[in-house]
């Protein structure tokens, strides 16, 4: 499998690699500090003392022993009783994670995150630094050397086979998968394991007696895209090998979501200030959440009268894209870093250091992962009655500037306060 510089830099086509950090929590914990976890079975969940936490990760020696991710802290000591459970840090994994991304990017400005463990990097133009096997190799052993970290490679023509080429072999695996090697090595698997393929959609395809890869592969296109719309195409040409889709470089994606608002006059009164920042809070979580994203650090701004400008920051322990805690962390910095009696000219609510809500999503569930759900529900049914109705379908009671009853008679809003149980004020 090794090849010829040619061979993999045709004069058309592409060549793309899948890096997929192996463990990664683990490693990190175990590349920053291998005198305490070096060797030895680790797992990274929230809610340690109450033994109620979920493994997100745990490491190799972890798994050989019967742990894996999504046990319970005490199933998995149960499992394996000298199992250390490590409290996260994401200020630490976004360190380690930006260090392999940007060894990644040092052989291709192509690259793209999709997640805080693995990216995307298009080296069809980086034929100076060898074969693609030269410049995986050269990649895989800097992040070992130089972050004491292990990693899985996927070498492929398209992102598809790249990415299931990397998970072929865990931990330090180094897989090529080419075009003609899709019928020998995935047409004999079943659906499920054609990534982008989840399990509701293998039972469909199983009750049209499509059972593999390969038979997905031979299946008629029109009879798939009548009963999965487009995504029917789709899983034909992925079955086959083939994906078009470019490897998007977004290394410069945005790293914060803000607004401010000139007030109509000078503000003093604290409920009016207050009323502000619901409404800031409001307009910049819903902007995350379209974007996909998750906050750490909230800032608010004030400016007074006479145009002088402040910015007040505070990181928070975990990330978010609600509303109230939003709400509640900007009237908080307001309280503790502004007299109330000095009067205001703008506002503002500045929401930084994002990432991905695929990336986050385990974050979530270290501390919260009881409550989440319901919450996320709550939230999806606002964005999707706005959506539908517009903005004014969903007010929280702090928005309204007049009698809410004359509101609805006037018909200013369309639904109910769906948000009103999160409206405490700070410190309640």
């Amino acid at each position: 499998m090794e090849g010829t510089v040619d061979e993999y830099y045709p004069s058309r086509g592409r060549v793309v690699l899948h890096i997929d950090m192996n463990a990664f929590y683990c490693s990190v914990h175990e590349a920053d500090e291998p005198e305490k976890y070096k060797g030895i079975p680790t797992a990274v969940a929230g809610s340690v003392e109450l033994r109620k936490g979920v493994i997100v990760t745990c490491s190799y020696a972890a798994r050989r022993l019967g742990v894996s991710t999504g046990m319970t802290v005490s199933q998995g000591l149960k499992k394996c009783p000298e199992l250390v459970v490590i409290q996260p840090d994401f200020h630490l994994y976004r360190k380690y994670s930006r260090a392999f991304m940007d060894i990644a990017y040092s052989y291709s400005p192509l690259l793209q995150a999709v997640s805080i463990d693995e990216c995307y990097l298009d080296i069809t133009g980086s034929r100076q630094f060898g074969t693609p096997l030269d410049i995986a190799r050269e990649i895989q052993t800097r992040i070992r050397e130089e972050l004491g970290l292990p990693c899985s490679i996927g070498i492929a023509p398209n992102k598809l086979l790249a990415k299931m080429a990397s998970d072929m072999k865990k931990p330090n695996g180094l897989t090529v998968l080419r075009i003609r090697d899709v019928p020998e090595i995935l047409w004999g698997r079943p659906c499920q394991e054609m990534f982008g393929i989840g399990r509701k959609t293998a039972e469909k395809l199983k009750k049209l007696q499509i059972h593999t890869i390969g038979q997905l592969a031979a299946a008629d296109e029109n009879m798939l895209v009548q009963r999965f719309g487009i995504a029917g195409s789709w899983m034909k040409q992925a079955a086959n090998g083939l994906d078009d889709s470019p490897v998007k470089d977004d290394r410069e994606k945005n790293k914060s979501v803000g607004h401010t608002t000139t007030l109509p006059k000078d503000l003093t009164d604290i409920q009016d200030i207050h009323r502000v920042f619901l409404n800031l809070a409001d307009q910049v979580t819903r902007r995350l959440r379209r974007q996909r994203m998750m906050a750490q650090t909230v800032q608010i701004t004030i400016r007074t009268p006479d145009m002088r400008t402040i910015t007040r920051s505070k990181s928070l322990e975990t990330v978010t894209d609600r509303m109230d805690e939003v709400y509640r962390e900007a009237c908080d910095l307001y309280h503790k870093h502004w007299k109330s009696e000095r009067p205001v000219r703008l506002l503002g609510i500045t929401l930084q250091n994002l990432v991905d809500k695929e990336d986050s999503a385990l974050q979530l569930d270290l501390f919260d992962y009881s409550e989440q759900p319901k919450k996320e529900a709550l939230t999806k049914t606002m964005d999707l009655l706005r959506d539908k109705f517009g903005e004014g379908a969903v007010l929280t009671a702090g928005m309204l500037t007049e009698d809410p009853s004359a509101l609805i008679r006037n018909h200013k809003i369309r639904g109910t306060s769906l948000q009103r149980d999160f409206l405490k004020e700070p410190g309640e």
